[in-house]
Order: C-alpha cells, then structure tokens, then sequence
C-alpha cells in the first residue's frame, strides 16, 4: 500500500495502525545509548536489529512504521563525533525499515516514515535542553532541511514532526517538511502545569498549547494529535489540537521517563490499561494510534484490539 492508498482510508474516516518505540526499544534489547546522541548513532552497528524491531511491530499489526531517526539530526550528531556520517546514519535508518517492510509477508500494507524531531543537545541526566549548547536559528533551520532531504532520498514516505513542543524549532522543523514535498504528520507533546493546566511540554517556559497548534492552519499537514505525553493527557491535547486543525488525529502516549541518554522504564502503563486508552480515543474520533517511548509490541497488539472491538461495536470514526 502506498501512502496514497493510506490517505484515503484516513479520509474514509478509518483507523490506522501507528508502530511502537524504536530508541527505547533499542536500550531496551541490550543496546546502549550515545551520552551526547542518544538513539541515534546506535543505528551504525545495530541496523539488522532496527529491521528486526520494525518487523516486530509489522508482525504485531503496525501499518505504519518510523524510522530511528528522531535524533540523528546534525544538531545531534555532530556533538556526538559523528557530523560526518549524518547522511549514513539516517539513510541506514531508512533502509532497515524498509528491509523489514520488504520481508514482511503484507509488505503491501505498510507505510514508512521518516521522523523529524526539533530535539537539540540536552544536559546529560535530564530531559532538559542544555542552553549552554543551544545553536542559532540559522544553524537549526540548516539541519532540519538536511535531514528531512535526506529521509526523503533514502526511501521515506512519509515524515513524521515528532515531540514538536518549541513555537520556534517547531516551525522550522515544519518549514524543512514542507520542502520536501512529502506528506506530512504532525505530532505535539504536552506536560501538566504547576496548576494543573495543559502546557506544552517545552520546561523552561510554561507555553499554552496553542503556541504550537497555530502552527497547524494552512500547513498542509495531513493528521495531527498528540504523542511522547502521558496517555491521561492525551484527550484534553486533542481537544485543543481540534480547534486547530480539522483532519485525521492521532495518538501515541509514551511510559516511564528520560534521563539523557537513557530511558528509564518506570511505571510504563501496562497494554490492557493502555487499550482502553486506545478505545477512548477512538470513540472521541482519532483515527491514527500507537506508541511512543518506552511502549513496545505488546501496545501495538493493545491497539490493534481497541481498533478490532471498536469495529465490531458497529460504531465508526
């Protein structure tokens, strides 16, 4: 299946398939992560595990799957050491989801995106920006274009804005989509105020969400919704994402919590209670669902059957 073909089932109002983590899910199989990176170089010596990985989530239902992209930015990497392998650590991330599309004995049916993050060097132990190492406008934008273009000439088909919480990175991630022409996602995440209020998740202001969802009008972006927030958030997101944007929503929660460059597997909401998550948000009207860090398989197959007891209720999106 093409993206195409993806599309207009999303604009026959049906329900989607979105695959699980693949960074944590790397840490989690044994693979240790880049102290300055994260996910992103462990693509070099671990690709046949990504392609494994990716083929797990196809095996479990995904119709969508995302490559181990989210942090290979040159924003990312070049701190690393590894500024001169941008172009192959992102094309080998590509490649190996396409391998496991390709063995996979539906292959037809899935779809492989790209993700584009606005993700910039982070204070080791935390999940906070490092603002000591905080590039310029010029030097992000820069990177963003590259590495959408690079998605694009390996074979993506989709991009995914992933973890899009900053006004300003966000629109720059989302400029540098647009100008590859392929179609794109846009994904948000939130956090809970001091006050019990709704904020984007950005830490070092409190940002109501829709300093991000502005951005959503006239974008042509194809589905929008919220993911890498907790799955109690995630409803009231969407409802402000609503006001926003008109098309497909979608929803991919994470579990447990960041701790650069680890992820820390803590209290991850278990599949049967995420289903009914899944199950909700699918009678509220999200058409597009699934995991983010620190979800696995078992949350791919949770949401396969939300969708399937959805179907059967007789209700539809």
């Amino acid at each position: 299946m093409s993206y195409a073909n993806l599309k207009e089932r999303l604009d026959d109002g049906e329900i989607v398939i979105l695959d699980g983590a693949t960074g944590t899910e790397l840490q989690r199989r044994g693979v240790s992560m880049d102290p300055a990176a994260w996910c992103g170089v462990a693509t070099l010596d671990n690709d046949r595990l990504l392609s494994e990985i990716h083929g797990d989530y196809i095996a479990a239902g995904a119709e969508v799957i995302t490559a181990n992209s989210y942090a290979s930015s040159r924003l990312m990497l070049t701190p690393a050491g590894y500024g001169d392998r941008v172009e192959e650590i992102n094309r080998r991330a590509v490649e190996a989801a396409l391998r496991a599309r390709d063995a996979a004995a539906a292959n037809s049916g899935v779809v492989v995106a790209g993700s584009v993050s606005h993700m910039v060097p982070l204070t080791g132990g935390t999940a906070r920006v490092d603002p000591q190492a905080m590039p310029g406008e010029q030097q992000i934008a820069e990177a963003f274009h590259e590495l959408a273009q690079i998605l694009k000439a390996s074979g993506a088909e989709l991009l995914i804005l992933e973890m899009m919480y900053h006004p300003l990175r966000s629109r720059l991630a989302l400029e540098a989509a647009q100008a590859t022409g392929l179609p794109i996602w846009f994904g948000l995440s939130a956090r809970r105020g001091d006050n019990g209020k709704l904020l984007s998740f950005h830490h070092l202001e409190d940002l109501p969400l829709d300093a991000v969802t502005a951005l959503l009008p006239g974008a042509g972006v194809d589905a929008a919704g919220c993911m890498h927030s907790g799955a109690d958030l995630i409803a009231e997101a969407q409802a402000e994402i609503r006001k926003a944007f008109g098309g497909p929503l979608m929803a991919y929660p994470d579990g447990g919590y960041f701790e650069m460059p680890d992820w820390r597997f803590v209290d991850v909401i278990e599949a049967d209670r995420l289903q009914s998550f899944y199950l909700d948000w699918l009678k509220a009207g999200t058409q597009i669902i699934g995991g983010c860090c620190g979800l696995t398989v078992a949350h791919t197959q949770a949401a396969v059957r939300a969708r399937d007891t959805f179907l059967e209720s007789g209700l539809r999106p």
